[in-house]
């Protein structure tokens, strides 16, 4: 009810604050046009910038592809401080991201369609590397480009657990000039955050080297009303360094070696009915720990020929979490969960094309480009899952004793796989554009997943097994560009998630049946328009879409331990429509939204445990999204600018899980800064969830009075932040 009221309140002040920003707007136009100096006054043209993604492999402006992205641009993310992919998300019409307050665990959702950290159907692309388990995803962003959110199925180019798009992340490139760059964040619940960038030319023009890195705390959020303490605190510390060598006009190595360490607290988990009625509040007798570390090395070549464009991707991705939590999560004693999980990755691709603007000319009328390369992996991943619990003492006893009782489970999956791919551009006219893409996927799995007990009352148990999938992924697309800044397109394209095979569950026994599980796949139809009006003043995107998906990949609870399992449960549709635009009517003053409508469910016969789940909603695809916001700015002289920004995000109901029992009602997030900046400093105070909206973005069934728990989201937070540019 209170998160019910506080929605319906800041409904109705959003109009207000919108109508204010605006009229600040206006008021300073007019103080802008008596000023006599600065960008502001004069008759320069404004227009939006030409943005460049490489959402299907090659460098192309964003208007011109036919394809969903959204890129959160390196001036956005400086403009909003953003951290996270999770803070860029809101960007983006159709994506939901839901995050434990560990954050390791954090799954991403486009168009309804979502996995597990194991299996996702969003991969994460860092410099053109596959994060091929999640967990190494949610990094924090230091020295970075540009976030592509990239929607609809991208398995012809990118291969295997696309089926829902990706997420592309671009490091900056070494500069040409020394440059330095720091700042400074303090806030309630002690938050406190640096990070910084030194980047230049080793030798002039041949070799450059950029340095970065920081440090991020603060306090929880949650309150463990059992001890008094602050259970879900955050600490990390990050780094990323970079080697580009120029070796000659045609050839360039660039190496890339970045690394974090994440020291958090517990998840801020309780019985959903509890925190409902007491955000923030939990009340439990043991309070853990989860801890991260991922190394990540990058080796990236180029070479630009008369005939071909040749590259190659060579990644490494080494990550470590170990967690200890309350297995219960009330006041019950001698129940904990420790759960240590780590993998090695290797990835490297070869990719050739046709020269970068220079596509074969077949005639007058008709052009060429084309691309192919071909991609290999290796992935080992391994668990050991330990539940400590207190029994009833088995044997005779005058006084009734409990005993420890240790549960283990462990798993080691290793994984191999290659893949082929192909695409081709024919272009008529240079209006009209027919792509064709064909990729062929092949991996072999091998699992070894035991169990034990200590005291050991049965025998452990152990089951070998291995398998291998296949996969062809097609893709097509025709774009019609009425003008240079007009264009049309229609898309049909092919996703999969991969097969493979469940960890274990501890304490529990596994489903009959559930060991493995099947290859998912999915096919997309999609229409949009890209367009620039008013000289590139307005930037307009919209898509309509289809999603027919089969032999869905579910994840389906093992009883309510909170641990699941992937089932192939049946058959799902997504359909929806996205629009985004951008307005620079001047050059102090921006204005952006995006919205997206998502209607994703179960067809008749799919499955859960059993369950008939046909017309149920997908769990954590919001009927809707969006977002809308303004950025001003006023030059009062010279030496100093100031600015403020303001933006509310909205987010539909969604369900928690495939029975539909219990979800998240809609609910709008708003956040402000204001600041001055100068020639070569900042300083400004900001504000995130303003009016403090409770919520709970993530809970899952278990067996606690509600049937569930979950963690409420984040409340209110204010601080400070200053930077220095030189």
């Amino acid at each position: 009810m209170n998160s019910e009221k506080r929605l319906k309140s800041f409904s109705k002040k959003t109009p207000l604050l919108l109508s204010i920003a605006l009229a600040a707007s206006s008021s300073l136009a007019q103080q802008s046009n008596t000023a006599a100096t600065a960008e502001i006054s004069t008759n320069t043209p404004t227009r939006l910038p030409v943005v460049v993604v490489t959402a299907q492999k090659e460098r192309e402006e964003v208007l011109s592809i036919p394809v969903s992205v959204t890129p959160v641009t390196r001036e956005t993310i400086q403009n909003a401080d953003i951290r996270t992919v999770r803070e860029a998300s809101i960007y983006a019409p159709n994506t939901f991201i839901n995050e434990f307050s560990a954050r390791a665990v954090s799954n991403p959702f486009f168009r309804g369609i979502g996995g597990s950290p194991q299996n996702p159907a969003v991969t994460t692309f860092i410099d053109g590397v596959p994060q091929l388990n999640s967990y190494s995803a949610n990094v924090e962003l230091v020295d970075v480009d540009q976030v592509e959110f990239i929607r609809g199925p991208q398995g012809a180019l990118f291969g295997r657990n696309t089926a829902g798009g990706l997420i592309n992340i671009t490091s900056r490139r070494p500069t040409d000039l020394w440059t330095a760059y720091a700042d400074a964040n303090y806030g309630n619940y002690n938050f406190r955050d640096v990070r910084g960038t030194i980047s230049g030319p080793l030798f002039q023009d041949q070799v450059g080297l950029s340095l970065s890195g920081g440090y991020s705390a603060r306090d929880g959020y949650t309150v463990n009303d059992f001890t008094g303490h602050r259970l879900d605190s955050r600490e990390a510390g990050f780094g990323k360094g970079q080697l580009l060598w120029k070796i000659n006009d045609r050839l360039d190595l660039r190496l890339i070696l970045s690394g974090e360490h994440d020291h958090d607290g517990d998840y801020a988990l309780g019985d959903l009915g509890f925190i409902r009625a007491h955000p923030h509040h939990v009340d439990r007798d043991f309070e853990g720990f989860n801890h991260r570390d991922v190394i990540s090395p990058t080796l990236l070549a180029n070479y630009y020929g008369d005939n071909f464009d040749l590259s190659s991707i060579s990644g490494g991705v080494w990550w470590k979490n170990e967690g200890l939590t309350d297995l219960d999560y009330t006041t019950v004693p001698g129940n904990t969960r420790d759960n240590v999980e780590e993998e090695h990755q290797f990835t490297q691709e070869f990719r050739f094309s046709s020269p970068k603007d220079r596509p074969i000319h077949l005639n007058d009328v008709l052009d060429l480009g084309w691309q192919g390369g071909v991609f290999a992996f290796s992935e080992d991943y391994q668990q050991s899952a330990a539940n400590n619990t207190l029994i009833p003492n088995p044997f005779p006893s005058p006084i009734p004793t409990f005993i420890p009782l240790t549960q283990n489970s462990s798993a080691d999956l290793d994984n191999w796989g290659v893949g082929v791919y192909g695409q081709a551009k024919l272009t008529a006219w240079e209006k009209l554009d027919f792509t064709a893409g064909l990729r062929f996927d092949y991996e072999d799995k091998h699992a070894e997943l035991g169990n034990s007990l200590n005291p050991p009352f049965a025998p452990p148990g152990r089951v070998v097994a291995s398998d291998n999938f296949s996969q062809f992924s097609p893709q097509f697309s025709l774009a019609y560009h009425f003008t240079t800044n007009h264009m049309a397109y229609a898309s049909v394209a092919r996703g999969f998630k991969a097969g493979g095979f469940n960890p274990p569950p501890t304490g529990f026994a596994a489903p009959p049946g559930t060991v493995e599980f099947g290859t998912e796949h999915s096919w997309n139809y999609e229409v949009g328009y890209k367009a620039q009006y008013f000289d590139g003043k307005v930037e307009t995107t919209a898509a309509l879409y289809y999603i027919d998906w089969r032999n869905l990949q579910l994840n389906q609870p093992i009883g309510l331990s909170g641990q699941y399992f992937i089932g192939n449960a049946g058959a799902a549709d997504s359909k929806g429509v996205e629009f985004s635009a951008l307005y620079h009517p001047y050059n102090w003053w921006d204005l952006f939204g995006s919205v997206g409508y998502n209607n994703a469910e179960f067809l008749s016969g799919s499955q859960n445990l059993g369950m008939n789940v046909g017309g149920n909603k997908l769990p954590y695809a919001p009927e809707y999204n969006a977002n809308v916001g303004t950025q001003i700015s006023w030059a009062p002289c010279t030496r100093a600018t100031l600015y403020a920004r303001a933006e509310v995000t909205v987010y539909g109901d969604f369900k928690y899980d495939a029975t539909n029992i219990q979800g998240q009602s809609a609910y709008s997030l708003a956040n402000f800064r204001a600041g001055v900046r100068g020639n070569h400093w900042f300083a400004e105070g900001w504000v995130n969830n303003a009016f403090d909206t409770h919520y709970v973005p993530i809970a899952i069934p278990y067996s606690t009075p509600s049937g569930y728990i979950g963690e409420s989201g984040a409340p209110v937070t204010f601080g400070g932040r200053i930077g220095l540019t030189f």
